[in-house]
């Protein structure tokens, strides 16, 4: 596969270039499923970093990014392909229009790729100059055993059937990416054709370097109170606690405000940028935010 870091050293550097900072054991992972052609299964909490992984991917590697976003009820027809029906009726009535009475000939016409409707599967199936595409099934764990059952042979063979056109086959397999938030479990026929890593939350010192990264104009005071309070907050008794998709969106907010550190009235104000559940919210206003405020600046 063209372009395929050499090595997880490789990997790293690609990552670091595209400003995600990752642990070497993920790496590690992700090295493996590049070099050895296997979909790479994530799972872990909303906001950690799944799906940008596949952003970062496409882009270092100069590839085709391919999304698939799952959701209930998602079946072939959306998945994989449909035909155009609207375009084939009206092929139809115009072949008879003009006297075309060849029924073979007009099925053979309605039923090519000319009327053919692809969708993201189909899609990461064709060749690409750039190199075979990232294909990222985004939220597995929305959809049902039934589409579970569907992907196995996309990913078991990279290829699809179409019964008026025959089997379509990857001419390489795709960079396949999987995310999962873990509302249900996922079938293990399908963990089985896949590497698998769970994300979890960074660390301070990650977390840190991320929002470094990310977020370069936040001044270095308030980055790293952001990242002390938001690690604080992970520990209280949350409905939802913020992800590290919500780290970066509160010190932007911050930087619009033209914080330079944090004070109990400014995280009062923006906790409707770090929480998404009133219940939660209404826990941390008032004395509690407060509290963990000057236990943070104490610490730091």
């Amino acid at each position: 596969m063209n372009n395929v870091p050499a090595s997880i050293e490789a990997v790293l550097d690609l990552l670091r270039r595209e400003d995600y900072v990752a642990e070497r054991g993920f790496a590690t992972v992700l090295f493996l499923a590049l070099r050895m052609g296997r979909p790479l299964f994530l799972e872990g909490e909303a906001g950690v970093g799944k799906t940008e992984i596949a952003k970062v991917l496409a882009r270092g590697l100069g590839r085709k990014l391919i999304r698939l976003q799952c959701y209930e009820g998602l079946d072939a027809a959306s998945a994989l392909y449909e035909w155009n029906y609207a375009g084939q009726m009206m092929a139809i009535r115009l072949g008879e229009a003009a006297g075309e009475h060849d029924k073979a000939r007009l099925a053979a016409d309605v039923f090519s790729e000319r009327y053919l409707v692809k969708r993201p599967l189909l899609q990461a199936l064709e060749p690409d100059p750039a190199g075979p595409p990232v294909l990222l099934i985004d939220e597995l764990d929305r959809t049902d055993e039934a589409f579970e059952a569907f992907l196995l042979e996309i990913l078991s063979d990279f290829q699809a059937t179409i019964p008026e056109l025959g089997t379509i086959r990857a001419p390489a397999p795709p960079i396949v990416i999987i995310t999962s938030n873990r509302t249900r479990e996922v079938h293990d026929a399908l963990k089985r054709r896949c590497l698998y890593h769970w994300v979890e939350y960074p660390d301070a010192a990650r977390e840190l370097a991320i929002l470094r990264a990310r977020r370069p104009g936040t001044p270095a005071k308030l980055s790293k109170q952001v990242v002390a309070f938001i690690q604080a907050l992970r520990k209280e008794d949350l409905f939802k606690v913020p992800g590290v998709a919500e780290t970066l969106d509160w010190a932007g907010a911050l930087v619009e405000l033209d914080a330079v550190a944090l004070d109990p009235g400014l995280v009062a104000d923006t906790l409707g940028v770090l929480l998404k559940y009133q219940d939660d919210i209404l826990k941390m206003q008032g004395s509690r935010a407060a509290e963990m405020l000057d236990q943070i600046k104490a610490d730091l």
